[in-house]
């Protein structure tokens, strides 16, 4: 399962998510997860966020592209 770390108002979540929806060949299940909706990931992603994990990468930020992605789905 892919686990998308995201909160609303965010436009790079939302373009990063268009990214993942496109790449995700293999239909892999995506969880959203809403970083307010607890004090823990508030404070891990607060400032990194969007992040997508899968397996045991994760990608954020500004690094999250198309090449990126692709690597972190390969892994």
């Amino acid at each position: 399962m892919i686990k998308f770390y995201t909160k609303t108002n965010c436009l790079l979540c939302e373009e990063a998510k268009e990214l993942l929806d496109m790449l995700n060949t293999d239909n892999i299940p995506v969880k959203e997860i809403d970083i307010y909706q607890s004090d823990t990931l508030l404070e891990k992603y607060q400032l990194i966020i969007p992040v997508i994990a899968y397996k045991d990468g994760e990608v954020y930020g500004n690094d999250i592209n198309i090449e990126n992605i692709n690597n972190l789905l390969a892994g």
